[in-house]
């Protein structure tokens, strides 16, 4: 029997973090029959494949054998999925233990629904607290529950989208559907600045072939 919903974590050296985030995802109050873990190393050399193994009777993992970027391995990943159903969760993040089965809820008590985002606690690097998150107010790319053929329909992640890869499907996605927000906060977004020191201008390239793309104006 196939699960109800598809997890995808992709990984990329965050040997520090992986462990916290499977287990999150491990300790739902869903049944484990009705969703799947699809963990996809991208080509990590820290001590990821290392952590990854010792979820290994729990999980599915592919591992690509290089370093292919973010949406790549998003890609992978949603090509394997066998739910109706797929949300992704980095993995530096973690989530509520009812994180799954409240959002999936959501699904199955109204019929026409393309997609649901809850919303997120900001958390340091030792999980304190730092804030909470609105995703109508401000998006996050993960936490997102999508119907997978309308994935499909789209093409998947833009993979020239080395970052911004969620606002470019974001933006695809919007044309034709929605996403509807659970007001619970639901999913423990890591906030750590340093992720982005030193890529100003890597940022830039992308998030100007994202405007281009979609015709956006800046104000």
């Amino acid at each position: 029997m196939s699960p109800l919903v598809s997890v995808i974590v992709p990984v990329y050296n965050q040997e520090k973090y992986l462990g916290r985030c499977l287990r999150s995802l491990l300790d739902q109050d869903m049944s484990r029959l009705d969703y799947e873990i699809i963990v996809i190393d991208d080509g990590s050399t820290d001590r990821s494949p290392y952590a990854l193994d010792l979820f290994v009777d729990e999980i599915r993992i592919v591992k690509l054998p290089m370093n292919k970027g973010l949406p790549s391995a998003l890609n992978a990943g949603l090509e394997l999925a066998r739910g109706e159903l797929v949300i992704r969760v980095d993995a530096d993040d973690y989530v509520n233990s009812r994180f799954l089965s409240f959002i999936y809820a959501y699904f199955e008590m109204n019929d026409n629904v393309d997609a649901v985002a809850c919303d997120y606690i900001l958390v340091d690097n030792d999980e304190r607290v730092i804030g909470r998150g609105n995703v109508d107010h401000d998006p996050i790319a993960c936490g997102i529950m999508f119907r997978l053929e309308h994935l499909r329909e789209l093409g998947l992640y833009d993979e020239v989208f080395l970052a911004y890869e969620d606002l470019d499907l974001r933006h695809r996605y919007l044309n034709r559907y929605s996403i509807q927000r659970l007001p619970l906060p639901l999913y423990r977004y890591r906030k750590h600045e340093s992720n982005m020191t030193g890529r100003t201008e890597y940022l830039k390239q992308f998030r100007q072939l994202l405007e281009e793309k979609h015709d956006i104006k800046e104000n």
